[in-house]
């Protein structure tokens, strides 16, 4: 009998307040099949000690987080950035996910040039897409709301991600489909069908909008079911499109960090099947 948590998967975010084993052996108890990994508690861990837990554990690695943050002029920073992320493509090779989103970084100081910025983001692509295709790593390229385009990610909506992401193979570079973060755009369900086309829906994320916002912003991704999105809607969209892979749920919440970690894990469980399966 189904449990509808075949396509759940946790996004380690959501309860940075477990360690990794107590996630792993929350998601064991709890029947969730799939994690979202981040570098920082990974690397904490140890890439292969962590990669050695969840495969014992018979967890799917859906996806790590994060690489990106490729908009620097100065060639010191570039380097330095390409070099984080060849890391993080090894950390996700090793650590058996096929998909590390990408984050892609705001205007360096100083600049206001948007569009420079998106085409360094393509010519690092272009350096990492060939080297993640080698060793079974696709990057996902995360459009971000737009109220992070000056410090954070310039790239703020699925038409521009995929303008970047088309310029190289499908399995070296596709997209990142955020609720959080497109649910506003009226052109998304016609980019997600552009996207599916493609094949370049690489993973698929839930969290709700919420308000008021809190401030600081960053943490107010809502729990499924508090705020304005409709979560079936939008995985009619990627189903349509063809996509049928994981559904991961990553929020940034101080209210859910807040609480005991495996009791928002049960609570996202039972939150993913009430507002994205039945």
């Amino acid at each position: 009998m189904s449990t509808g948590l075949e396509r759940f998967s946790i996004n380690q975010m959501t309860v940075k307040q477990l360690s990794l084993p107590e996630l792993v052996d929350s998601c064991m108890e709890l029947g969730v099949p799939g994690v979202g990994l981040w570098r920082e508690p990974v690397r904490a861990y140890g890439v292969e000690a962590a990669a050695r837990l969840v495969r014992d554990a018979g967890l799917t690695v859906t996806t790590l987080c994060r690489g990106g943050f490729l908009t620097a002029i100065d060639p010191v920073e570039r380097a330095e950035a390409l070099g984080d992320n060849h890391a993080a493509i090894d950390e996700a090779a090793a650590l058996g996910t096929d998909t590390l989103v990408l984050v892609s970084g705001g205007l360096p100081a100083g600049s206001k040039d948007l569009r420079g910025a998106r085409e360094r983001i393509a010519d690092a692509l272009a350096v990492l897409g060939p080297y993640a295709a080698e060793r079974g790593v696709r990057l996902a390229i995360e459009p971000l709301h737009p109220m992070y385009a000056a410090d954070r990610c310039v790239v703020s909506t699925l038409a521009q991600a995929l303008d970047l992401a088309e310029r190289f193979p499908a399995d070296q570079v596709g997209v990142t489909v955020d609720t959080y973060h497109i649910w506003w755009d009226d052109t998304a369900p016609e980019q997600i069908a552009r996207a599916g086309a493609g094949g370049r829906i690489h993973t698929f994320q839930l969290a709700d909008w919420t308000t008021p916002l809190p401030e600081g912003v960053l943490n107010g991704r809502g729990q499924i079911g508090d705020g304005s999105i409709d979560m079936r809607e939008w995985k009619r969209y990627v189903e349509t499109a063809g996509y049928t892979g994981a559904i991961e749920v990553e929020l940034f919440n101080d209210e859910l960090w807040a609480r005991g970690g495996r009791e928002v894990l049960a609570e996202t469980a039972e939150r993913f099947v009430e507002h994205a399966i039945r």
